[in-house]
């Protein structure tokens, strides 16, 4: 049997493992974790995750832990929606019950391994990173060059679990913040990023919620009142981090999947999404090809792909996180939705 050493026991890496033909392969994954994370928020599920996860085998299951998203608006800081979308039949999952649903589905004979891996492992087999935005494989093998990029934006998260007004969800644009409003199935899960100089390591949960209710003092009130529900223990605070640009996520007998390869801004909510479909792709090739030609194929299908989403993560943060140039984006945001206001009253009219 081959082997194969999966760096990273996160969505990516359980994926993987969880999609890798037991009869070939034998592998082993590393992770640094002993357990699942207990806090976490939603994620959503765009139809090629989906399409993932039914390779998995868990997608009916991720369905029945999940709320179907409907509908939500962009709005500005006051609350007024500017922009709302139909969400289809994408669903939005907690990053909790997605690990533990991937977990579940690795088979037993997957060896676990609980350590933090500071070296690639040398045993002669081939070694996927899926050890997220500080990957270690990354920098092992493609040099100190690759190491994460700070961003200037703070990342603050949560759950809470009582109802909310349907009318509240979306996402809310202020002058160099946003803020987001979820479903779960027994409350709602919130988001919210900003300019910020906490961090970037050992950032006090409690201390940013504070800095946090003082930044959206003069917003809407729903988020005001969701700020003020928040709890230290419910909540997650961390700098958000990118993947520079690589010319390859292959080196060698070295793979990269997930955030380890192509971690973006947040703003298009496809990170875990892409992870998945990494993971499945990846898992597809080794299956059905010999080892070079199946790394060569995964590069070529996910590489110009993800740098393609990176980019327009990064173009829509420029609009979602607007300074100067806010009221002009507030602007034309409320002359857009005056228009098609309009222009639906017109059609309804017409027939």
């Amino acid at each position: 049997m081959e082997a194969i050493s999966i760096v990273g026991g996160g969505i990516a890496g359980l994926a993987l493992a969880a999609s890798l033909d037991p009869a070939r392969f034998h592998v082993t994954v590393y992770e640094k974790r002993p357990e699942l994370p207990t806090v976490g928020t939603a994620l959503g599920m765009w139809p090629n995750a989906q399409r993932a996860l039914a390779r998995l085998g868990v997608l009916e299951e991720a369905r029945a832990a999940s709320p179907v998203l409907g509908s939500a608006s962009v709005r500005n800081a006051g609350g007024e929606p500017w922009v709302t979308v139909d969400a289809g039949e994408m669903f939005g999952i907690s990053r909790i019950d997605l690990l533990r649903l991937l977990d579940a589905a690795v088979p037993g004979t997957v060896r676990r391994m609980t350590s933090h891996v500071r070296d690639i492992p040398a045993n002669g087999s081939l070694v996927v990173g899926a050890d997220g935005v500080h990957s270690v494989v990354r920098r092992e093998a493609w040099g100190a060059r690759t190491a994460a990029r700070l961003t200037p934006y703070f990342a603050l998260r949560g759950a809470v679990p009582s109802p909310v007004d349907p009318d509240h969800l979306g996402e809310y644009w202020g002058r160099g913040d946003l803020f987001g409003i979820v479903p779960s199935l027994d409350g709602f899960f919130w988001y919210a990023s900003y300019r910020s100089g906490l961090g970037p390591y050992g950032i006090d949960v409690g201390s940013a919620l504070e800095q946090a209710r003082e930044r959206y003092a003069g917003h809407a009130p729903a988020i005001r009142q969701v700020l003020a529900a928040a709890t230290a223990s419910g909540s997650l605070a961390q700098r958000i981090w990118t993947t520079p640009y690589l010319g390859s996520f292959v080196r060698g007998r070295t793979v990269l999947v997930g955030d380890a390869a192509h971690a973006m801004l947040p703003t298009l909510g496809r990170g875990a999404c892409e992870s998945l479909v990494d993971a499945v792709t990846l898992a597809g090739l080794l299956n059905t090809l010999p080892e070079d030609q199946a790394l060569r194929a995964y590069d070529r299908q996910r590489r110009l792909r993800t740098r393609a989403l990176s980019l327009a993560a990064a173009a829509l943060g420029r609009v979602a996180f607007a300074e100067a140039a806010q009221p002009l984006r507030d602007r034309l945001l409320s002359v857009a939705r005056r228009r098609n206001g309009r222009a639906a009253v017109g059609s309804g009219s017409a027939g």
